[in-house]
């Protein structure tokens, strides 16, 4: 696998049947502080054996959860924990359950070289029962739109900054803008490992956005009542930076994602942006592009690293 300077990894539409994307304890409007019980029912946390939790992820249906490959250090279903309906990594959480893994399949076209098609679905070994604290989400469906400045937030118990080791205890919310491909292509053209493709969905705006530890977690933008999960975390510049954070673009998935679900109720949402997409008339210019070359630190994520990461937690 080859390593570039430092990047760090992050860690047919169908009708509304099972609530998918319904939080009616989501009052919040702001972002980028604890996230209160129940405004992310979709959301679980990822734990590694006895490292603790490592990664988030997404309920989409009573028995699958979506996350991210680079997330999968092993594909031995006892190795993992999964909790749902879970507000804090540290004392009690009365409206959480727990479940062992029974199958986990990555893409086969992920590259961890590249980051692409950087998705993963794992099983749990029995359902669960839905409520106010335990929903799925509704997927982002083919043809979906997410126009450069939609607004949508990014959720995790992933490190507060990049130059803090603090994982917050608490689940974090943040409301960050959409990037248009173009620009955000544009913002990585320095980075030559960098490559944003049209599987990719870039959101974040500097001192908002992801960081380690919310790999796998969800990009979700609302549309009426429903929230609708457009990316799974991936990778960045940590964290936050001038740079926006990159995530794996669920509607490029959705054939893949249902052949691996067969059977289970996961739904489809086309989301549909207002006005018009000003990224398809973006053109990168010398002083758009990033000039952060110097400080660009791109890794592409090895096992190593990231359990050096895991580690510390």
């Amino acid at each position: 696998m080859a390593v570039s300077t430092v990047l760090t990894l992050w860690m047919c539409v169908v009708l509304f049947g099972q609530d998918c994307g319904e939080a009616p304890l989501n009052k919040r409007i702001v972002g980028g502080e604890n996230a209160t019980a129940g405004s992310w029912p979709w959301q679980v946390s990822l734990h590694f054996r006895t490292f603790g939790h490592i990664c988030g992820g997404t309920l989409i249906s009573n028995q699958w959860v979506l996350t991210a490959a680079h997330c999968i250090i092993t594909k031995l279903g006892s190795a993992w924990t999964i909790y749902l309906g879970k507000e804090t990594q540290s004392g009690p959480n009365v409206h959480e359950v727990s479940r062992k893994v029974s199958q986990v399949i990555v893409h086969p076209d992920y590259n961890n070289s590249y980051l692409n098609n950087d998705i993963a679905l794992m099983k749990l070994s029995s359902v669960v029962s839905f409520t106010d604290y335990i929903k799925p989400i509704c997927l982002a469906g083919n043809s979906s739109q997410f126009f450069n400045s939609t607004i949508c937030w990014a959720t995790g118990w992933g490190k507060l900054s990049n130059v803090s080791s603090t994982i917050p205890a608490n689940l974090q919310e943040v409301r960050i803008p959409v990037i248009g491909n173009n620009q955000c292509a544009c913002k990585y053209l320095a980075e030559e490992d960098a490559n944003i493709t049209d599987s990719m969905i870039c959101a974040g705006q500097e001192n908002k956005g992801a960081c380690q530890g919310d790999s796998g977690g969800p990009l979700q933008c609302k549309q009426g009542s429903k929230w609708v999960q457009a990316g799974i975390t991936s990778f960045g510049v940590p964290c936050a930076r001038e740079f926006p954070e990159v995530y794996a673009r669920v509607s490029e998935f959705k054939t893949w994602i249902t052949q691996q679900v067969a059977g289970a109720n996961v739904e489809f949402v086309r989301f549909t942006s207002n006005g018009t997409d000003q990224d398809s008339s973006f053109v990168c210019g010398v002083n758009e592009a990033s000039t952060f070359t110097a400080e660009l630190a791109f890794v592409v994520i090895l096992v190593t690293v990231f359990l050096q990461h895991i580690t510390v937690q």
